[in-house]
């Protein structure tokens, strides 16, 4: 839910910045003042997305996606009973804190609380939701622009009220992140957590105890780092904050939001109008959720940097040929139908060459960098700097997708295809940062993630997949029968040299170490004390 309000507010004006009604009411928009409309959201992203690591940290991840849907209700009031420019803007702004917010905090939600072979997929399933989102809207403000006057687009923006009561509703019955738990030394309750998540309740299961050991192990040395703000810098802390960042960035620099946001005028310039281009574009959206829906049984065993290089370089030449065929196309100064926004137009065959590369680029979006960019941001920060990192690395998003929002209305008024070619190159430049210095985290622990950036770490370029000392750890605690109250009696011996001894986790070392119990997991067997 929390990735389709994100979804609902992008198609929220792809179906309907088209329409008459809309023309009309907001006398026909172009340029800037259409690229300010657009670009509204993503103003309010930046800031939610800037408020969103303090807010997770000192309430929750759970709680804090809750707080920020308080703004899309406001928001999407606002934007109903809309009366010009003005205030579809304000309430464009509102939801956008809101997405600012979500889009930053769900991914670190789901990595804290998915297991390493399964983290992409479930992190993946944040950007079908958004896909889903962007094409239920879509097709719902189709559906509205068969409705006279204004009560067109209020009525498809009012329906955005649906996706954030479901939201607020399903919140309460999720359990909080086992991470941020720990963070708080609330650590009966985070070990009971992982335990729910992990081993149906099983607190002396070997994988709780193996697990428990490295989150508290590896929070004992953060804790260690350098407050404020020098903790994203220093000790090579630099390395994941300019991964988290620029792996946004690039997601928006790469170009497709020219195909999400704006495919409507795309395919007016290949000579569709009408409900021939709606429906058109709305099969591009079909075609989002499809391919990504494919990559989702796939991420957690293709690797990530493969499906970022490889995805960019592909998305790079469908830019390239989309520009070269527009440039050879008609050039209509008083705008294809009117519309100033659209100064080109091809036919016949060139048209379909631009319609079909116009779809390949969002199948090869959907299948690599839609999906992989949102894992591999989650990933790469430590628990210490996670929320807030992430907070970082959404700003990377929603600046470059505020700037890209201004930009390409007054981009295709002035540039034209020129527009694509810029695309196509910024894309090629990105495969290039992501080969030299990304390293590979698929089939690895949060944890283990921290060593890949560490100042000694491999090569990005010398990493892979897999390989993840987390299965040597569980062996270890089932050979040496380890439980939970080893683990916190070994943490608390380490915590006391470094001078951080918290009494909440030595409560809780005594008081959930005691008992023999049989455990079985796998074909493996061990009795934990």
């Amino acid at each position: 839910m929390g990735g389709m309000l994100f979804g609902f507010d992008i198609s929220s004006m792809s179906a309907i910045i088209g329409t008459n009604q809309y023309l009309a009411f907001f006398n026909d928009p172009h340029g800037i003042q259409q690229g300010a409309i657009g670009s509204a959201l993503a103003a309010g992203s930046v800031v939610g997305s800037v408020i969103a690591g303090p807010l997770s940290d000192w309430m929750g991840r759970r709680d804090s996606i809750a707080f920020g849907c308080i703004f899309w209700l406001i928001g999407t009031a606002i934007q109903t009973s809309v009366t010009g420019i003005g205030t579809l803007i304000t309430g464009r702004v509102l939801n956008g804190i809101t997405v600012g917010i979500t889009s930053s905090q769900v991914p670190v939600y789901l990595a804290e609380i998915a297991r390493k072979e399964r983290r992409g997929r479930i992190i993946v399933i944040q950007q079908l939701a958004i896909e889903w989102g962007i094409f239920f809207m879509f097709f719902i403000g189709y559906g509205c622009s068969f409705i006279a006057g204004p009560a067109s687009f209020r009525t498809a923006w009012g329906i955005q009220f649906v996706p954030c009561f479901f939201l607020l509703i399903g919140l309460p019955f999720l359990p909080r992140s086992p991470r941020w738990l720990a963070k708080k030394d609330r650590a009966e309750e985070a070990i009971q957590t992982l335990a729910n998540i992990q081993a149906k309740g099983n607190i002396h299961d070997p994988l709780v105890v193996a697990e428990w050991e490295e989150i508290t192990t590896v929070l004992t040395a953060e804790r260690l780092a350098p407050a404020g703000w020098r903790k994203f810098i220093l000790n090579g802390m630099w390395r994941r904050t300019l991964a988290g960042f620029t792996v946004q960035a690039w997601q928006q620099l790469s170009g497709a939001n020219v195909m999400t946001y704006y495919v409507v005028y795309i395919f007016q310039m290949a000579n569709l109008s009408g409900n021939i281009n709606l429906v058109s574009s709305g099969v591009q959206y079909a075609l989002f959720i499809i391919f990504t829906s494919f990559i989702f049984f796939y991420i957690d065993s293709t690797g990530r940097r493969e499906l970022l290089v490889w995805g960019a370089v592909a998305m790079g030449i469908c830019h390239y040929i989309v520009g070269g065929v527009l440039s050879a196309g008609e050039y209509v100064p008083d705008g294809v139908g009117g519309n100033l926004n659209v100064l080109i137009r091809v036919t016949g065959s060139k048209a379909n060459t631009v319609i079909a590369f116009s779809y390949l680029l969002i199948i090869i979006y959907a299948l690599t960098l839609a999906p992989v960019c949102w894992v591999y941001a989650a990933e790469v920060w430590s628990l210490e700097t996670r929320a807030t990192g992430m907070g970082i690395a959404a700003v990377g998003n929603w600046l470059f997708n505020f700037a890209i929002g201004l930009f390409i209305p007054p981009a295709f008024h002035n540039i034209t295809w020129k527009l694509f070619i810029v695309f196509g190159t910024l894309c090629f430049g990105a495969a290039i940062q992501f080969y030299f210095t990304y390293p590979e985290t698929c089939g690895k622990t949060l944890e283990e993630i921290e060593e890949l950036f560490s100042r000694g770490g491999p090569r990005p370029w010398k990493t892979k997949k897999g390989n993840s000392k987390l299965d040597g750890l569980i062996d270890e605690a089932i050979n040496r029968k380890l439980s939970v109250h080893d683990t916190e009696t070994r943490r608390l011996s380490s915590a006391a040299g470094a001078g951080q001894l918290s009494s909440d986790i030595e409560k809780t070392a005594a008081g959930i170490g005691g008992g023999a119990e049989h455990v079985e997991t796998g074909n493996k067997e061990a009795t934990v004390s």
